[in-house]
């Protein structure tokens, strides 16, 4: 056996959100904890977040932030519950970093600045005697009659009773987006969902969004118009050189990407006014024919679409709306209330914020988050088989089950 001073209580493989608070809040614990980080930086992809702002968490109770994250929810609870938004809140207040609601919703840094929120973790790890290493690669997990004893970097060795995965998934690899957490639990015969690029943008078969790159719409809703396909997203949409993107349809992708394993194409349906119903622009068109009828549909419609849309978006654009006939009238309304366009790809790993796919669920104890398999081995954050929507949800994850983990030590 090596010196004492290569054994530890716990080894945290994976500086993100997750990996910080599992190995703060178990040195907090007492644990003697080492946190190994094989980028040459902390943080993982935190400092980016959100445009470098980090919409670390938002106002929701545990149960809701659960159930946005849908079959998972029950997987989800214990640990949202045992660390919820508001002790998020309290915990980055009480350690100088004000959280602010920004919109009722939405939470950030009072700063603006996401490497507030790594700062306080790593200096929270440190004061805490945390033993962190960067620029160490975790190749081998040390597994002894069903038990965790040490992980193996190239020719380190560090011995250990209890080891936390908190790599994240392979999203951003610029950002230390990888396979290597997905291999290490491999080594210890965990299975690994099919993983897929999520939180991005879509790419459409139709041609002409991409001469309308650079367009958007403040509030769309979008949807996958597939049997059984329930999920509506609704936000701003953008059209690019590629398809669509932004808010309305990110949420979607990594469903998408899978839909994709078994499908040509994904059928998409989108209100480009998501706050305006096919009843109103009915009673409008109504309106313009009493008392715009000289004006062009095309005219008429530059209130609400910029140019460059028209030829796409409305029918015998150059028709008095007096005159405009009614099957034209019905296709303008399709366009706007229920635009069908077809989803092909979506934007690859590099632009993916999110991972979809991981560890398979039912090989990890929820109350814990311990292996199943392996005693002493933890899972946390975007390694497990859990995704998100936008808005706090998967950052909030990844504290609370990294908060979990670190509690279980002893």
């Amino acid at each position: 056996m090596k010196n004492s001073a290569e054994k530890y209580d716990l080894i945290v493989i994976g500086s993100g959100p997750a990996g910080l608070a599992g190995a703060f809040f178990a040195a907090a614990r007492t644990a003697k904890v080492l946190l190994l980080e094989k980028e040459n930086r902390f943080g993982g992809k935190l400092p980016i977040s959100g445009s470098a702002r980090c919409n670390v968490t938002n106002v929701l109770s545990p149960e809701e932030q659960a159930n946005a994250f849908g079959k998972k929810a029950r997987f989800l609870l214990p640990a949202l519950k045992n660390f919820p938004p508001q002790m998020t809140r309290d915990f980055f207040k009480s350690r100088g970093v004000p959280i602010e609601i920004t919109d009722g919703f939405h939470c950030f840094p009072r700063s603006g600045k996401a490497s507030d929120l790594v700062d306080t973790l790593l200096t929270g790890c440190r004061d805490c005697g945390v033993d962190c290493r960067c620029g160490i690669q975790a190749s081998e997990l040390l597994i002894q009659d069903g038990h965790i004893c040490g992980v193996k970097c190239g020719k380190q060795t560090f011995y250990a009773e209890n080891v936390l995965l908190a790599c994240g998934g392979k999203s951003y690899p610029k950002w230390c987006g990888s396979e290597c957490g997905y291999n290490l639990a491999r080594q210890a015969n965990h299975t690994v969902t099919p993983l897929y690029p999520a939180m991005t943008g879509v790419h459409c078969m139709e041609e002409w969004p991409k001469e309308c790159a650079g367009i958007s719409f403040p509030d769309a809703e979008c949807s996958i118009d597939l049997p059984g396909e329930k999920i509506h997203c609704r936000g701003e949409l953008l059209f690019t050189h590629n398809g669509i993107s932004a808010f309305a349809v990110i949420d979607l992708a990594g469903r998408i990407a899978q839909l994709l394993d078994s499908h040509p194409s994904v059928p998409l349906k989108i209100n480009l006014f998501a706050a305006e119903s096919a009843a109103e622009w009915q009673k409008r068109f109504s309106l313009w024919r009493q008392n715009c009828g000289k004006n062009t549909a095309g005219k008429l419609l530059t209130e609400y679409i910029p140019k460059k849309l028209i030829p796409h978006l409305v029918p015998q654009s150059e028709t008095p709306f007096a005159r405009y006939p009614a099957d034209a009238s019905k296709r303008l309304l399709a366009n706007l209330t229920s635009l069908r366009l077809n989803a092909v790809n979506t934007e690859n790993w590099h632009k993916a914020m999110v991972t979809r796919g991981g560890i398979e669920l039912a090989e990890v104890n929820a109350k814990t988050l311990e292996s199943r398999l392996i005693s002493g081995l933890f899972f946390a954050g975007e390694l497990l088989d859990v995704d998100g929507p936008c808005g706090g949800y998967n950052i909030q994850w990844a504290l609370s089950s990294g908060v979990l983990c670190g509690q279980q030590i002893k």
